[in-house]
């Protein structure tokens, strides 16, 4: 008997509680209070981010940090929801929804692209210059990135 696969949209929707786990010193580069968030927490913050507005990966991994009073979020498994998030994006799309999670507005720390969103950087850097941005090309084995995109950072 062969498992059916799941959709991007039941692995978001994945029944599961965030957890807040000490993290002693010596176990990571950090220690303190970790969260391990759930997928639906993530897209709830990336689908803050306004048109013409722009959010990093780290803005979101501290938002949900404070959220639940956590010294810091889990980046592994934060990466992970991000691109299940941005898959489910796509399904959605793919079905006619009109109201995706818009998944392009989220950068790396320095306004770099996501190679691993659906489409690849291509596809990212044509929606955010749909959306009035500019896009840098990428140096040496960096992804390109959004220039001046600072200046565009969305308070989430």
């Amino acid at each position: 008997m062969s498992k059916t696969r799941k959709t991007w949209r039941e692995k978001l929707e994945k029944e599961q509680e965030p957890k807040v786990v000490d993290v002693p010193k010596g176990r990571m580069r950090v220690e303190g209070r970790m969260l391990i968030p759930r997928p639906l927490d993530v897209d709830a913050l990336m689908r803050k981010i306004q048109r013409g507005k722009l959010a990093t990966v780290e803005q979101i991994r501290e938002r949900l940090a404070k959220d639940f009073d956590a010294d810091f979020t889990c980046p592994l498994t934060t990466g992970i929801f991000i691109w299940i998030a941005a898959e489910t994006a796509e399904e959605d799309l793919s079905k006619g929804e009109k109201q995706i999670t818009p998944y392009w507005r989220l950068l790396k720390a320095d306004g770099g692209l996501n190679p691993k969103f659906p489409g690849g950087v291509e596809a990212q850097a044509a929606r955010l210059r749909e959306e009035g941005h500019s896009i840098e090309p990428g140096k040496g084995k960096k992804p390109p990135r959004v220039r001046d995109f600072e200046k565009s950072l969305q308070k989430l």
